[in-house]
């Protein structure tokens, strides 16, 4: 505002209080300017006024014109624009102030408002609306397992949700990254939350899978013979596996671990589509690399063959959790979004026996990096062997044998809910527990298994399963660390779904997170 300009507080000495405003009707302010009634006919030539009178429409200040409103500044009588002054913006402050306090501070909120965001009662405030209890929210699943630090990595919620509404995010945790639908099923299927995995045990392997290491076809001790074996863990039989499967045409390609390009022996999910491929992404990665959910058919299409989603044929490899989640997920004809195409395409799966996962970031920048002084640049291969953790520099040189239970602070804590090291869902299992150095330990499980295992063996080094107690004991192990850490019973002839309202009971989590504003 300049020093020009008529403030208009107060009406003039005969305009009546309440009449009208200055500057109404859209006007700079000013009280309108009286016109003496002698003087009305004063100054004004041809019929047209340019006092500035009420109805007139001369220049000269803020005239009163006839609708009420004044004259235009800057303007004169002819309509011409005369020197027109700006008001320079005030700068760093958000208001005039007078009493000499800070400018920028922030004006204080009424009393009794309050800005936070509502929470999910709101939903119930307003619309007076309760949740059916046969809804499952993705807000219990982040609660009950992801908040709750038992989230696995498996991706599987992410592949079950019919609207995309689950994501993967920077912490390579499941979010959601739009609305949830309350269709359950990110629930249903999630292998820490309500499938009861041991149950799906018996569903894809037999009454015997439940006790011991289970009831294989065949098992063998085997490695591979050509010289890229040396990058490869173990024998390298997962990846002659899957070369063969791609060499015969029963596979377009399989998911497994790359390294990652901007995190050192960070694994991510990579879509394999030829023999080369495989050979240079041999090896394991410590981390889970949520593979269920990098299965969108439109991230991989430009390596698969143009045809039809349900005419593509896929191996996956993954830890036991990650093959019981697909296993799962296909049993069913329910349509699982961006993801179903791939869903319905995976055919082989070749789990790698594992009693635990860990998060790349404590066991790699803290537990290696941080505290023993092995940056990842150095280190040329990870290993976990006879209760160890070794690792490598890239010329073979052992940099690293220690007590894998010093590096059990960097691991999953869902995986200590898991009773299946052996991976009973799965086609085919690979491990190094039972087998000598340099070998592997092969557990085939199912008729598509011994298949992959047939087109394979020609090109192998293999014999009867070396130590096949070796395998029960660990399993053994394995399922008696399950049964301490899980809260619910296991119960391989319970149905399949745990409710949420079960686990909830059992855990004592939150029965309607949502509702409670969590």
């Amino acid at each position: 505002m300049t020093d020009e300009e008529p403030r208009g507080d107060e009406p003039a000495d005969d305009e009546p209080a309440d009449g009208n405003p200055s500057g109404a009707g859209g006007g700079r302010g000013g009280p309108l300017p009286r016109v003496p009634e002698s003087g009305r006919n004063d100054g004004c030539a041809g019929g047209r006024c340019t006092c500035g009178a009420a109805g007139g429409t001369g220049g000269g200040g803020d005239r009163a014109l006839a609708d009420g409103g004044p004259q235009a500044a800057n303007v004169d009588a002819e309509g011409r624009l005369g020197d027109v002054a700006f008001t320079p913006p005030a700068v760093g402050v958000s208001r005039d102030l007078e009493d000499g306090s800070d400018p920028t501070e922030r004006v204080g909120l009424p009393k009794g408002v309050d800005l936070d965001t509502p929470g999910y009662s709101i939903r119930r405030e307003m619309n007076d609306i309760e949740t059916p209890d046969e809804k499952t929210w993705f807000m219990e699943l982040d609660h009950a397992v992801i908040d709750a630090g038992r989230c696995i990595q498996c991706g599987t919620c992410v592949a079950a949700c019919p609207s995309d509404s689950i994501g993967i995010g920077d912490d390579d945790l499941p979010e959601l990254v739009k609305m949830c639908t309350g269709c359950s099923l990110c629930w249903d299927f999630c292998p820490r939350g309500g499938l009861r995995y041991e149950r799906q045990w018996v569903i894809t392997g037999g009454e015997d899978n439940v006790t011991g290491a289970g009831d294989p076809i065949t098992e063998f001790s085997a490695r591979v013979t050509e010289s890229w074996r040396r990058g490869a863990q173990d024998g390298g039989v997962v990846t002659s596996l899957l070369s063969h499967l791609l060499e015969a045409g029963e596979i377009d390609g399989a998911l497994v671990a790359a390294e990652s390009e901007d995190e050192p022996w960070k694994g991510e999910a990579f879509l394999a589509t030829t023999p080369e491929e495989l050979i240079a992404n041999a090896g394991s990665f410590y981390n889970q690399t949520m593979a269920l959910g990098n299965l969108s058919l439109d991230r991989w299409a430009h390596k698969l063959p143009d045809e039809p989603p349900e005419e593509l044929s896929l191996a996956l490899v993954g830890t036991p959790c990650e093959i019981e989640g697909i296993r799962a997920l296909r049993d069913f004809d329910w349509e699982y979004g961006a993801q179903e195409g791939m869903v319905r395409a995976v055919e082989y799966t070749i789990a790698l026996m594992c009693t635990k996962n860990f998060n790349y970031y404590r066991l790699i920048g803290d537990l290696l990096a941080d505290r023993r002084g092995i940056a990842p640049e150095e280190i040329g291969k990870l290993d976990v062997l006879h209760g160890k953790m070794m690792a490598y520099d890239r010329d073979g040189d052992l940099l690293l044998e220690e007590d894998v239970e010093n590096f059990h602070d960097a691991a999953l804590k869902g995986c200590n809910e898991c009773a299946d090291f052996t991976g009973y869902c799965a086609d085919v299992t690979v491990g190094s527990v039972g087998s000598s150095d340099e070998y592997s330990s092969v557990i085939v499980r199912t008729e598509r298994g011994l298949r992959a295992w047939n087109l394979t063996k020609d090109d192998l080094d293999y014999h009867d399963l070396e130590d096949r107690s070796a395998i029960g004991k660990l399993q053994s192990w394995d399922k008696k660390r399950a049964f301490e850490a899980l809260e619910r019973p296991f119960d391989p002839d319970a149905p399949r779904f745990i409710e949420y309202t079960d686990h909830a009971e059992r855990y004592g989590t939150e029965p309607n997170p949502h509702e409670a504003d969590h």
